[in-house]
């Protein structure tokens, strides 16, 4: 094995962790969060190039300059806007929910959105209720939720803003740093001549190629949801006087057996709730009429002894 190759990747390493540790070659992002500055590892490979420790890392790399304290204007991602998730959520009373709900696919196809999901169902009274989730580009987001309140009459509206631009400025601070490492292990694959080298890069470029595709997932996660508000939309119809068929005679008498029953399920519960209570009370007045019953029994003897003597 190249024991010089097998060095400069544990110094690499070493480098690495030691930006992360100890504050060299760090760049700041909002929230306190740290990450490589983008020539750290280029900067490790010309130093061991300088240093003539072997001509396979002789590899030429721009360094970049070092930043001024207290700038931002270099770091990565300083220059990316607001990063807002907006959501809207509206309860409205409708005569018909499945024509509102037609309604409101047309109006966020029109404003170049669609249809994410929709849920109708039925309660006991017939009456029905749907639940709406539009997703519409941002832009339209204002004008999408003045279209939801004329649909109907509206019984509750919010909207929120969530701000996700720290995180979208970490995430890319990070993308950066790990596509510096990336680069740097494939320029050190390149030269490599022996098959451990290569085996113990390659370990390394897909530690890094993981976390970059974790990295670039959460971020087009992230651009979705903003690029696409998510507005959810609860239909109602009004509830109808006297129930929607009139007076039923059949669902009167159906709910006097229910309660019916339900007085006996709860005389049943009663009775064994109480029912070491009752038995311990029964005897308790056993006991009292029979000792009563003793008590009068001696009187009634007295006077017939007294005869007898006499």
């Amino acid at each position: 094995m190249n024991c010089k190759l097998i060095a400069l990747i544990i110094l690499l390493c070493c480098a690495v962790a030691a930006t992360g540790c100890m504050g060299i070659g760090e760049n700041v992002v909002p929230g306190g969060n740290t990450y490589p500055s983008p020539g750290t590892t280029d900067r490790i490979l010309n130093g061991l190039s300088e240093q003539k420790t072997s001509n396979i890392y002789a590899t030429a790399v721009p360094t970049i300059a070092p930043q001024q304290s207290g700038s931002t204007a270099n770091l990565p991602g300083a220059g990316i806007e607001t990063k807002i998730i907006k959501t809207g959520q509206a309860t409205i009373e409708v005569r018909d929910v499945v024509t509102s709900v037609d309604a409101l696919k047309a109006l966020a196809v029109q404003k170049g959105g669609y249809l994410s999901s929709s849920n109708l169902q039925k309660n006991y009274n017939n009456q029905l209720s749907a639940t709406v989730v539009l997703r519409i580009p941002q832009s339209q987001f204002d004008s999408v939720m003045e279209g939801v309140k004329t649909v109907g009459t509206v019984k509750s509206v919010s909207t929120s803003g969530e701000d996700v631009t720290e995180e979208y400025v970490d995430l890319t601070a990070r993308k950066v740093a790990y596509q510096n490492q990336l680069d740097a292990y494939n320029r050190i694959m390149a030269k490599g001549d022996k098959v451990e080298d290569i085996l113990m890069v390659q370990q390394q470029i897909e530690r890094v190629q993981v976390e970059l595709d974790r990295i670039e997932g959460r971020m087009r996660y992230l651009n979705n949801r903003i690029d696409l508000s998510t507005i959810s939309v609860n239909l109602q119809e009004p509830e109808p006087v006297g129930g929607e068929t009139g007076h039923s005679f059949i669902s009167a008498i159906n709910e006097g057996i229910n309660g019916f029953f339900g007085m006996i399920d709860v005389i049943i519960i009663l009775i064994f709730t109480f029912l070491p209570l009752i038995i311990i009370g029964g005897a308790v007045y056993g006991i009292y009429r029979w000792r009563k019953g003793q008590k009068a029994q001696k009187p009634a003897a007295a006077p017939q002894q007294e005869e007898k003597k006499s």
